[in-house]
């Protein structure tokens, strides 16, 4: 029965992971590929076993962490619905496997994915099942990469479907007001580019003429070459629809410092306020090539 049930895991963790990106297995070598940000631990079994603040888990075997690729809710009953969510699994069995280096408070960014007995014969994701429920937005954090950009997907979904945090519309980067009231924030906000300003250090992206009240977004050098590596210019950009995320800071006016290539997704060019059906997964596609 264990080897059956070892089997049937396989096949689901091999679907799942066609559909979310990669999938912790059974305990395995960290592979050595990819950014070391993302470079993955091997992986082991343990099981949530309460939760702290802002998301912090507090594991069975004593480790705190955090899952990765996502932001967690800064709304206090946004909070409470995502720390629900995951107190269904509290101790339930899970493959835990840790990404990159720990924090500064000893904390490793982590996969879970819950047992496929304890799930209904399904591997659950938890990341990926708060992203898909609303209930957490996807984010790459301090990181220059998005370690799993497959999310991006779950999340358009949410989104479309008005879910959790989605059921109100976020702030528009035209809306200088709005955007100044969530000063300190993550915002996952919406607009054309007016104007794309290269420099040297970093580049520009501008969604409101200059006197106007709106926001602008800071690409470090680093992450415009990756951009530009992708197809992506200052002339194709300026006029182009996109979808940023970040913590908005107010300089002038609102600015939003992005360090990862994948939290820039080009949308659809027909209405500002239309949502392209496309845009997630091209996206995604164009990163990965």
């Amino acid at each position: 029965m264990a080897g059956q049930g070892a089997i049937r895991f396989a096949a689901a963790a091999t679907a799942l992971a066609a559909a979310w990106g990669p999938v912790p297995g059974p305990a395995r070598a960290a592979p050595r590929a990819g950014p070391a940000e993302c470079r993955a631990a091997a992986s082991r079994t343990d099981s949530l076993d309460r939760l702290g603040p802002r998301g912090e888990i507090a594991l069975a075997s004593g480790a705190r962490v955090l899952l990765g690729s996502l932001h967690w809710p800064e709304d206090p009953a946004a909070a409470a619905s995502a720390a629900a969510w995951l107190d269904r699994h509290r101790g339930r069995s899970l493959t835990v496997t840790a990404r990159g280096e720990p924090d500064r408070w000893g904390r490793s960014r982590i996969d879970a994915i819950l047992d496929p007995e304890d799930a209904g014969g399904e591997p659950t994701d938890l990341a990926g099942g708060l992203i898909r429920a609303g209930l957490a937005q996807v984010d790459a954090g301090e990181g220059d990469v998005l370690c799993r950009p497959g999310l991006l997907a779950l999340e358009e979904g949410a989104r479309r479907a008005g879910l959790g945090l989605w059921g109100a519309p976020g702030p528009g980067a035209q809306d200088g007001a709005a955007l100044r009231a969530a000063a300190g924030r993550f915002v996952v906000a919406r607009g054309r580019i007016v104007g794309v300003g290269e420099r040297s250090a970093r580049t520009y992206l501008d969604f409101v003429r200059r006197g106007e009240d709106g926001l602008t977004v800071i690409v470090s050098k680093r992450t415009w070459r990756r951009l530009q590596e992708h197809g992506l210019s200052a002339a194709g950009l300026k006029g182009r629809v996109v979808r940023v995320r970040g913590i908005i800071e107010i300089g002038r006016g609102p600015v939003m410092d992005v360090a990862s290539a994948e939290m820039i997704e080009v949308l659809g060019d027909d209405d500002e306020r239309g949502e392209d059906p496309q845009a997630g997964p091209e996206r995604e596609r164009a990163l990965r090539r």
